[in-house]
């Protein structure tokens, strides 16, 4: 179940966006969506049903293209918009992908551009513009179902989705449940257009803020600057899979990836003998 308020100003784009974010752990998972219900708070005093009427018009053809059924859902009245989705899905317990198996000497892989957060918070702030959203939109609506059949495919150790931790914090998660260690290369990340220059002017979340105070683990290199440490903790909404894959399936892996058509291909770092620690450098030798 997930749900939040709006991060778009495009009604239909933010439903959209909430139940591609809601099916996210489906797919982390290996699993496939069986349907939804909709969750919805709504000032019904100061905001038009037609403006709902988009929102979940959005959502029905995300919906719709991960062939998931929409069964019913809830409803109340709010102080302001929230919008979201409980998703259902199975999978077979042999082909089950989860953030625990990550092995040293696994080439971490992420399939999503870094950045949604900060954004997001700029467009709340009047420091972009709607048009300068188009790239993170278009991550954000886009299903992870084809990285999860790419990973399932293959044959990949571990999987998480990255979404409101940011990615160390995901990453940190399926280490301390591997039990290994990671090193990260920071110039290996996929970023989003005009993130790292709004990070760099402090615009960013609250939740991004949290996020790396929360970083204790983290090893950073003396040169990768304040902005450059937001992004690697952004708070994102319907991130990419990060997964984890024997360095003998990485070639493979990331060809089904770009087959796919998945929003990024990235190598941006390996698995390393450890106990949760990650270490992230400009670059990595």
């Amino acid at each position: 179940m997930d749900f939040f308020t709006p991060i778009v100003d495009n009604p239909a784009a933010w439903g959209a966006i909430a139940v591609a974010n809601a099916l996210s752990d489906i797919y982390a998972m290996g699993a496939a969506p069986l349907f939804g219900l909709n969750l919805v708070g709504w000032p019904t005093d100061r905001v038009p049903f037609e403006v709902l009427g988009e929102v979940i018009k959005g959502a029905a053809e995300v919906a719709e293209r991960a062939r998931c059924l929409i069964l019913g859902g809830h409803s109340i009245d709010s102080v302001e918009p929230i919008f979201g989705m409980v998703a259902i899905g199975e999978v077979h317990p042999d082909r089950m992908l989860t953030n625990a198996g990550a092995c040293a000497g696994d080439i971490l892989v992420l399939t999503k551009p870094l950045g949604t957060g900060i954004l997001a918070t700029a467009l709340k702030r009047d420091a972009l513009l709607e048009g300068g959203m188009a790239d993170a939109v278009r991550s954000m609506t886009t299903l992870n179902e084809g990285a999860a059949r790419a990973a399932l495919r293959i044959g990949v150790s571990s999987a998480t989705d990255v979404t409101g931790f940011g990615l160390l914090g995901h990453l940190g998660s399926m280490l301390e449940a591997s039990k290994v260690a990671a090193e990260i290369s920071f110039d290996a990340l996929p970023i989003l257009p005009h993130a790292r220059n709004l990070a760099a002017r402090g615009v960013v979340p609250g939740g991004t803020e949290r996020n790396l105070a929360a970083a204790e683990r983290v090893e950073w290199a003396a040169d990768l600057s304040a902005a450059d440490r937001y992004l690697c903790v952004d708070a994102q909404t319907s991130g990419g899979l990060l997964l984890a894959v024997p360095p003998e399936n990485e070639a493979a892996l990331l060809a089904a990836l770009r087959e796919e058509h998945t929003p990024a291909v990235a190598v941006i770092g390996r698995v390393v003998p450890g106990s949760g620690q990650i270490r992230v450098a400009r670059q990595l030798g």
